[in-house]
């Protein structure tokens, strides 16, 4: 099941929530070894884990963690417009039906097959939870060898701005648009799958 989540102090989400933070330090802090702020020394958080986040996270069938994305408002200060603007030499899009996808979280204990699984399910949703609150645009910033991927997956994406390298390689930021074609165009490479029908909220 997709669940998703607009307020992370929920308290009937919180066992979810911890297990998601709880796994993206393992990964993004502990296997990928990136600078960023740990909580408590288990709970991979940053300044973009907040009131304005909504988190489409997959369960595990028991209530916990399988993968998980953040989306984030643009209309508010985000990742991309404070921390990665030079990586958008044409301006950061940024307006109220502009979010921005970040933190794709998908644990190393899945198998390849799985985590590709996992992935399409939460682009899908992605592209549910867009089409049902009128965002029309996603950017993000990826590495490039990801980036290349999610560009070819047949939604209307484009770069924003050439690859630009860093400590752990390369770097991009990507714009994708979402229109009411977007499941049909993703279905045609296998992406798509219709998520959102019984998702938890």
């Amino acid at each position: 099941m997709i669940h998703v989540v607009d307020d992370h102090l929920a308290a009937a989400k919180r066992p979810l929530l911890q297990s998601m933070f709880a796994d993206r330090k393992r990964l993004f802090v502990d296997l990928f070894g990136w600078d960023v702020p740990v909580v408590d020394g288990k709970y991979e958080m940053d300044q973009f884990d907040n009131g304005h986040t909504v988190y489409l996270i997959a369960d595990d069938g028991e209530g916990r963690h399988a993968a998980s994305i953040r989306l984030y408002p643009t209309s508010e200060p985000h990742m991309l417009g404070t921390l990665f603007a030079h990586l958008c030499p044409l301006g950061v899009p940024a307006d109220p039906r502009t979010w921005e996808s970040s933190r794709l979280c998908l644990p190393q204990r899945h198998g390849a097959d799985e985590r590709r699984r996992l992935r399409n399910a939460l682009f899908s949703a992605m592209v549910d939870v867009a089409l049902a609150r009128g965002i029309d645009r996603y950017t993000g910033v990826i590495p490039e060898a990801f980036r290349k991927e999610v560009l070819a997956m047949g939604w209307r994406a484009e770069p924003l701005g050439p690859a630009v390298r860093i400590a752990g390689g390369p770097i991009g930021a990507f714009l994708i648009a979402i229109d009411r074609d977007t499941p049909e165009r993703l279905s045609w490479t296998g992406v798509y799958m219709k998520t959102l029908n019984g998702a938890a909220a």
